[in-house]
């Protein structure tokens, strides 16, 4: 798994997404090391400054956290938050719009379901 780096997003914010999405996929895990700062700026060739940046948007949200001399930890219960921040932001950026063109285009709640339940199955 790496980096996306789009014109349309910061650099720092494709790198704390890039780890955000690791440790959703459990590639770090709960108390596992993450690679140290040169390393990520030195495999994605990027400025150090910028890579500390990313992760430090993780510290912040004690997603990471620092054992001095040691280098950066994935928190206890990331896992958890992260994921609970994600199915909020997932509700606010597709489920809210599915619902107002929804109504905009007269679709009941009942025919709405069976639409979702038609695209998730596998008989599609």
């Amino acid at each position: 798994m790496q980096p996306i780096f789009t014109p349309q997003k910061p650099i720092f914010q494709s790198i704390a997404d890039w780890l955000e999405d690791a440790i959703l996929a459990d590639i770090f895990k709960e108390g596992d090391q993450i690679p140290s700062i040169t390393e990520i700026s030195m495999l994605y060739n990027i400025n150090p400054a910028t890579a500390l940046k990313g992760v430090n948007i993780l510290v912040d949200t004690d997603m990471l956290h620092k054992k001095r001399g040691m280098g950066m930890f994935v928190s206890e219960g990331a896992h958890s938050k992260l994921l609970i921040q994600r199915q909020k932001q997932f509700f606010f950026d597709y489920v809210q719009p599915l619902i107002t063109e929804a109504k905009r285009l007269q679709i009941n709640n009942t025919d709405l379901i069976k639409m979702i339940e038609r695209g998730v199955s596998d008989d599609n």
